[in-house]
């Protein structure tokens, strides 16, 4: 191991002591604490605080116990009732929604409609995805009755306020300043920060008993360093290690790996601002000189397979009904010639001017910077220079555009349903289309798509639209993700779901 390795370690230990295990150290000692270090949460990944109301915190409030949704997603990613009892379709606009019985905030205020009606229009005030996906014209509260009238058809209304967006908040408790709230979950956050969570159990939880007293995430961002604090004990659990460490915990018995597959995709953005890659063949160079074969067989180990669009093939709408192009770096290096770049010294350039892009990634996915380095090395086969910035401060230059390719990990179906995706990144009006992609005929499919109700057309238009996106370059897909966790064997009831979102729940407990 590098010394800086072993520097960030001995730095980690250092504040680990002075922070979780110091609050610990004044427990009772019959009192469960479960320590748990995560490489998924952070300022990079724009989901640290609890505030679903914001950005992606909703993930945090969810996965970590604190906030739960109207509707929740079971083992197939099916919908199934969480704070809600039933729900009525009453017209294509209009839905109401009975709650459960006897659910207290951990503000100590019941839940009733006017508690989920105050907290959907903050949302909505608030947020800068779910207005455009919940297209919400009024909320009608009713005792436990919630009425949701829709400004249009929104076939996904119930899959969308599944979303973590959705977890339901006492907005008369409000929202601290550092971001912590009120939710109706197993736990309840003593101590917020962008480094760390703290959480105690909700004593008054409406749905059973809560097994671990005391829950505390820690952000660690480099894999060695997390891999080496759960051999020495700082951790009963972890998410996010390498996946060459991974051997050194699968057949251990002292050691337990939850593994399963995911729609978490990792994924390229172009960014059409540039008039180098607003030329179909450049953009399409790039796609067919990415070797995703390599990537996910060498760099992931095997750990997630190839994308071919947005979704995995075991969706309904997922990559095996795609079209694509083949890995060729020799007809990719065709087409830059096509395009006017002509190779003089190892590299391509037109008119004197040398063909170099910025590659902005991030750090906290420990796979995006193995895919920025293969594509580095991949491009430069063709004659392209290849700059990567991996930084936590990735948002300041997507606000400034200082970036040519954006690669990002995200996962495309957590409501089980493939317009997140597009209405997320690629419509003209989506929150997180950095690139600035648009293609009328994607459009006019995402508003089919907004107001179809049968499944299996959702599924078709889904595919066509994955299709259009192939065609134009404008994405580039790379692989899907395993996600692993690795906790203690004394660790029990902590395992992988495949949205991604349930983690810390109130039958995490220890043997």
């Amino acid at each position: 191991m590098s010394f800086s390795k072993v520097l960030a370690l001995c730095l980690f230990l250092i504040s680990f002591y002075l922070t979780g295990c110091t609050s610990d150290n004044t427990t009772s000692s019959t009192e469960k604490v479960f320590h748990f270090g995560t490489t998924a949460y952070g300022i990079e990944m724009g989901n640290t605080g609890l505030n679903p109301h914001h950005d992606y915190s909703g993930w945090s409030a969810v996965r970590y116990g604190v906030g739960e949704t109207l509707f929740k997603f079971n083992d197939k990613m099916q919908l199934e009732p969480w704070l809600a009892k039933s729900y009525e379709q009453l017209d294509d606009y209009t839905v109401k929604i009975t709650l459960k019985d006897n659910i207290k905030f951990s503000s100590g205020r019941a839940l009733d409609g006017q508690a989920v009606k105050e907290c959907l229009e903050d949302l909505i005030k608030n947020h800068d995805r779910a207005p455009f996906d919940l297209k919400i014209a009024s909320i009608t509260a009713d005792g436990q009755d919630v009425i949701i009238k829709s400004q249009e058809k929104v076939p996904a209304l119930l899959n969308y306020l599944s979303d973590p967006y959705g977890a339901i908040i006492d907005m008369q408790y409000g929202i601290t300043a550092d971001n912590n709230v009120a939710g109706t979950g197993p736990f309840i956050a003593t101590k917020v920060s962008d480094k760390q969570i703290e959480l105690v159990k909700n004593p008054n939880y409406w749905n059973g008993n809560v097994a671990m007293d005391k829950v505390i995430i820690t952000e660690v961002v480099d894999g060695d360093t997390l891999t080496m604090a759960l051999q020495t004990g700082e951790f009963d659990a972890v998410q996010g290690l390498p996946y060459a460490n991974l051997d050194l915990f699968q057949n251990n018995p002292d050691y337990h790996v939850s593994s399963i597959a995911t729609s978490r995709c990792f994924f390229a953005q172009i960014n059409y601002n540039n008039p180098i890659l607003q030329d179909y063949n450049v953009r399409k160079a790039i796609a067919m000189s990415l070797d995703k074969q390599g990537f996910t067989h060498n760099l992931l180990q095997d750990n997630g397979s190839i994308a071919i669009g947005a979704f995995p093939d075991n969706f309904t709408f997922g990559g095996d009904k795609l079209q694509t192009v083949n890995y060729n770096p020799t007809e990719a290096k065709e087409l830059l010639a096509q395009a006017g770049w002509v190779d003089n010294d190892g590299y391509v350039d037109k008119n004197g001017q040398k063909l170099i892009l910025r590659w902005l990634t991030y750090p906290g996915r420990q796979e995006l910077p193995l895919l920025a380095e293969i594509a580095q090395a991949n491009l430069k086969t063709i004659g392209i220079d290849l700059k990567i910035n991996n930084t936590i401060n990735q948002q300041e230059f997507l606000a400034n555009g200082n970036w040519d390719i954006y690669a990002s990990a995200f996962v495309t179906a957590p409501t089980g349903d493939p317009e997140y995706f597009f209405t997320t990144h690629c419509l003209q009006n989506s929150a997180k289309n950095r690139g600035k992609y648009y293609n009328d005929k994607l459009e006019i499919l995402a508003q089919k798509l907004h107001n179809e109700f049968d499944s299996q057309k959702r599924a078709d238009l889904a595919v066509q639209m994955q299709q259009i996106l192939l065609n134009d370059y404008g994405f580039i897909f790379a692989s899907h993700l395993k996600m692993s966790f690795v906790s203690k064997s004394k660790v029990i009831n902590f395992v992988a779901h495949p949205s991604d979102y349930y983690e810390i729940t109130a039958d995490l407990d220890f043997k």
